[in-house]
């Protein structure tokens, strides 16, 4: 916890995410050229979260996707953590801090006294979108969906998948992870399911691979893609659900011929 959150009742200026208050500040001949000769220095930020009775039980979390920088996120007062760096996405779990039916106070400090720390304009504060995540205690992991083309010819291509599942719950369980790819309008291509046994508190990873007759391949003139539907079943309820774009192409270099994307030949521009 920190002795240093600010006082709540002074005057706060109500703002849209994202937000850069350096932009909103006076412009000086003093200052770094790389930050637009605009001033970093520190802000907080604050917002009342009312989380319903009925969400207990559940996983709650706070995801960042860009804070610049060296944040430091609260949660009715109690520390989360501290990120020095400004643009990696993090999340915090806030579920042992929670009061329900009631208003929690969430307070992020941005230090960006350092001002002159980047070759590039950054601008200063929550300069991304912030999320409520909710999650079962049994989830895929944050992150926990890998999928690359093993495999390219023109007549068949492999997708290996590469799921991890988080078990937060007190209890050792047994799940099913479904695994569907889809075309982009949604047409079923081929699925697989596999059994994971979780015990309490760790996570598991399954690894499948996706045989694909025909692949529609992606390159520069008809870009295709692919979804690739995950879902996590206990019970044979669906706990859990994500949506990843993927897709099919080789690449190859030759130093004597140059570039190839899906074996043909092709001038790097850049």
């Amino acid at each position: 916890d920190s002795p240093n959150l600010p006082d709540t009742n002074q005057k706060w200026h109500k703002v849209n995410l994202p937000h850069d208050w350096s932009v909103q500040k006076q412009l000086s001949p003093t200052l770094a050229s790389c930050t637009g000769y605009l001033p970093g220095e520190i802000g907080w930020y604050k917002k009342d979260l009312k989380i319903a009775d009925e969400l207990k039980g559940k996983k709650l979390y706070i995801y960042f996707e860009g804070v610049y920088n060296r944040s430091e996120v609260y949660i009715n007062g109690h520390l989360l953590g501290k990120r020095p760096n400004a643009y990696i996405s993090f999340m915090y779990d806030i579920t042992p801090y929670i009061k329900y039916d009631s208003d929690n106070l969430l307070t992020v400090r941005v230090d960006h006294s350092q001002s002159a720390d980047s070759r590039w304009y950054t601008g200063s504060g929550i300069y991304r979108n912030v999320y409520l995540v909710g999650a079962e205690p049994i989830h895929i992991a944050q992150w926990g969906i890998y999928a690359y083309p093993k495999s390219v010819t023109k007549k068949q291509a492999v997708l290996h998948v590469e799921v991890e599942v988080e078990n937060d719950s007190d209890t050792n369980s047994n799940v099913m992870v479904n695994n569907e790819l889809l075309t982009i309008t949604g047409k079923l291509i081929t699925k697989n399911s596999k059994k994971l046994s979780l015990p309490s508190g760790q996570n598991g990873k399954i690894q499948i691979d996706l045989k694909v007759s025909n692949p529609q391949l992606w390159d520069i003139d008809n870009p295709n893609l692919y979804q690739l539907k995950t879902s996590l079943l206990k019970n044979g309820k669906v706990i859990d659900e994500t949506l990843t774009t993927t897709g099919f192409r080789s690449f190859a270099f030759d130093p004597n011929k140059g570039f190839f994307l899906n074996g043909n030949q092709m001038k790097m521009k850049g």
